[in-house]
């Protein structure tokens, strides 16, 4: 009698992982989901100074122009005719998402206002350049 008592009681005491894993894998799911991935420009570049330099966070569209005025977005270099449709794509990935060019202080003033004028046709409301602060 004292056997099958025992043998019951073994039983009883067993714990179910089932629940607990579906919670995790959930939460895992939500993360993933709600998070947003840093999208790099691709080129290394010299950013000039700016005394009023603000710094903002990391987020949306990151397109870079690199010394030689090459322009970069997502690790792959673009031809500046088609910067418009791969910010409009960016844009319609990440709605409300800023644009911030990443120029070399080497760079021409003409590609860098070129790059600019294609991302406000691509409908992003809030376009900046990057600098460095001259702290």
């Amino acid at each position: 009698m004292n056997l099958e008592k025992y043998s019951e009681m073994e039983e009883e005491s067993q714990v179910d992982m089932t629940p607990m894993l579906d919670v995790v894998f959930i939460m895992l799911i939500f993360f993933i989901v709600t998070s947003s991935f840093v999208r790099e420009t691709g080129v290394d570049v010299t950013r000039p100074n700016a005394e009023t330099a603000v710094a903002t966070e990391a987020g949306g569209v990151q397109i870079g122009i690199s010394s030689n005025n090459e322009i970069w977005i997502d690790k792959r270099r673009i031809d500046p005719r088609a910067v418009r449709a791969n910010v409009e794509k960016a844009l319609a990935e990440n709605p409300g998402g800023a644009v911030v060019i990443v120029a070399d202080e080497g760079s021409n003033t003409n590609i860098l206002i070129k790059v600019m004028d294609q991302a406000r046709l691509a409908g992003a409301a809030n376009v900046s350049v990057a600098a460095k602060s001259s702290d």
